[in-house]
This record gives C-alpha cells, structure tokens and sequence, in this order.
C-alpha cells in the first residue's frame, strides 16, 4: 500500500478538506482567505454541554475513533490544529470530573468538500451561560445567513425540559434570521439506552421534536459513536448541501448502467461519508453505507499508523466483487459487480476513465453536462 506518485500529486494539489487560517488569524487576513470560487455553508452545531458534539465532530472531521474521544480533554485543540481544522482562539475544551468534554464559546472550523463547497461549521459550546448568550447578546451573528442547524440532545439527559426550551430558543432565533436553514436533531448516545427499549424512546423523542419545530421542520436520526448510526445522521446532513447532488446522482446512475454494475456509491475521501449513490439491484442490508464508511475509515486509519497509504481495495467472492478506488481528489467511488463475466481490469479502466468527467461535476461552477451511454 505504498503511496503512489498520482496519489502523492493528488495530495500535493488538494491539501485535502481542512481550509482554515492559522491560530490567530482571522478569516480574510493577509495571511489567509478562502478562495473567491469557494461556495460557503454556515452549520450550527449546538445542543446542551457534556451531549457529545465536540465527540461526533471530532470522528467525522478530525480522524479520532469512538474509544480514543474518552481522552480528547485540552488536547483536542492541539490535534484539530495539526489537521489544519481550528480557527479559533476563544475556544478550549476540557474534560470533566466525570469524564464529559465541555467546550466553550464557539468554535469556527472549515471543511472543504467536493471542491468548491466549504463547511463553515460552529461548534457552540453548550454551558448555560453561553447558551444564554447565544440568544441575546450574540442572537445576530451566531443565527445569520444559516444552512443547516444541527441539535443535539443527550438522549439520557436529566435536564430534558431545559434541552427543549433551548433548543425552541434556537429554533425562533433561525426563524428570524435563517428562515429556509434546514433543521436536524440528533438523539445522541442511544448505546447507553437498553437495545429493547430504543426504538420506542426514539419515536417518542422524534414525536416531541417534530411538534415543538413547527412551523419548521426538522429530520431526526438517532445517533452513537459506537456504531454506524453517526455516519448515517452525517452523510444525510452532508447530501442536503451538496449544490449540484441532482446532477451528480443522474450522472452515477448512467456510470453504473454503462458498465453494468449492481451499486455505486460515492464517499467524500476524507471523512468517507457517503455523498451519493445509486443502485440497479435491491439489497438487503440497509445500513450497509454506513458500516463501509466506518469500516473503511478505520483501515485507513490503521493504515496511516503504518506510515502507508490507502488507495484501492478489491474484495471478491462467488457472489459479487467490489472495486474502492480513489475516483477525483474529492472522493473514492465503490462499484459493485455480481456479472462473473467482467474482468477485474475492465472495471478498474471504467473507473479510470470516468474520473476526469467526475472532476468537471464536482466544481460548482462547472460545465452542466451528463455522461452519455454509447
């Protein structure tokens, strides 16, 4: 798994999807901007402290596994740092007597996905006092020109009642200010919820959720570190940003009918959330994007330790054989074959050859064109 010389030049042209200026400096200073082409996304990222959001962003955005946010503590500013992701001075976190991590004020991160779009996330700390803030003093500049609004509840909180007067708070806060801002809540650390009890607490929750949005609407997923429901919750949040998904899901369904596939999906490469797919054949497993994703993230991980790099994988038994392959400089794409009868080589040339046309959609302003069947 040596890194190969077009994954080194990949690399070397697309510093992949961290875009934040250095400690200290702020956004549009002399030593850091965003490019002009690149199209924004403000995301709130809020709910009360100690519900796990510095945890969840912490596994998506900057690489940790679910064991190792036990001691993220004071050090998780030194690592979001060296992954080029913090942005702020005003923030710090700290873990708790019980081992919960606080963080305070807020927190500004710049993701980069697909390119041109820029994930202007805003982790809020959650201590009252600044909860309070957040609808007063800093009502305007924390609830402006807002895409996305994520809350996340800790689904055993003791403070249920408080949660919800936050986060209708919140929610008349976008409704002045961002009114078309999307609204997802997630019920967060349902593994600590007996296995036969979820599903009803969760309706329940989602119940309460829904009624007290309205006028809004709000999606809500039920969400743990431990398992594959945190990239699901993600991956949904992810594809409502996306500005050109329509075209790019049209233009994977003709990708996948050209060269006879059952599946095709396309991950976002650093986070490895799924950003699209498409399949001509039903499947029985209906999380399976979300355990690729995790599983995938993990080995490479686990790889990176080993001083390697992970480009390509090839599984194969008597029923199917699936192809991951670094696609554009964005994204891996999976492909799924069952035809027995095309090669290994025929799909690692259609994958090849489909790229450059990928590259061209994943720009915003790009071309408007569909990859054709001949």
């Amino acid at each position: 798994m040596e890194e190969s010389d077009s994954e080194k030049k990949m690399e070397k042209e697309n510093l992949g999807p961290r875009m934040d200026p250095p400690i200290g400096e702020p956004e549009g200073s002399l030593g850091w901007a965003l490019p002009n082409t690149a199209m924004k996304k403000k995301v709130l990222l809020m709910g009360k402290s100690g519900s796990g959001k510095t945890s969840m962003r912490s596994i998506i955005f900057a690489n940790y596994i679910a064991r190792d946010t036990r001691r993220l503590g004071a050090t998780i500013l030194d690592r979001l740092h060296s992954l080029q992701i913090n942005s702020s001075l005003s923030t710090y976190s700290l873990v708790d007597s019980v081992g919960n991590t606080r963080t305070f004020d807020v927190e500004h991160s710049h993701v980069r996905f697909l390119g041109n779009l820029v994930l202007n996330l805003w982790d809020c700390g959650g201590q009252d006092t600044f909860m309070e803030n957040y609808f007063t003093s800093q009502r305007d500049n924390i609830f402006r020109n807002v895409e996305v609004l994520i809350y996340v509840f800790d689904v055993e909180s003791r403070e249920l009642e408080k949660d919800m007067h936050y986060y209708q708070s919140c929610l008349e806060a976008i409704l002045q200010n961002s009114p078309d801002a999307k609204i997802f809540c997630l019920v967060h650390k349902m593994d600590l919820v007996q296995e036969d009890q979820r599903d009803l607490i969760f309706k329940e929750r989602e119940e309460d959720l829904r009624r007290l949005s309205r006028p809004l609407e709000c999606s809500c997923f039920r969400t743990s570190i431990w398992d594959e429901t945190l990239y699901k919750a993600w991956s949904s949040i992810v594809y409502q940003l996306i500005p050109n998904v329509q075209q790019l899901e049209m233009n994977l369904r003709n990708f996948a009918e050209i060269i006879e596939a059952d599946e095709v999906l396309l991950f976002e490469r650093a986070t490895f959330l799924v950003i699209s797919h498409y399949q001509c054949k039903e499947q029985r497993d209906a999380h399976r994007f979300e355990k690729i994703s995790n599983i995938i993230k993990q080995f490479k991980l686990s790889c990176s330790k080993l001083a390697a790099s992970f480009q390509s994988m090839e599984v194969r038994n008597s029923n199917f054989a699936a192809f991951i392959d670094i696609f554009t400089s964005n994204t891996y794409v999976m492909v799924v074959m069952s035809d027995p009868s095309i090669p290994s080589a025929a799909t690692l040339i259609n994958i090849r050859n489909a790229r450059k046309h990928f590259e061209k959609l994943e720009r915003v302003d790009g071309p408007k064109q569909c990859l054709l069947m001949r």
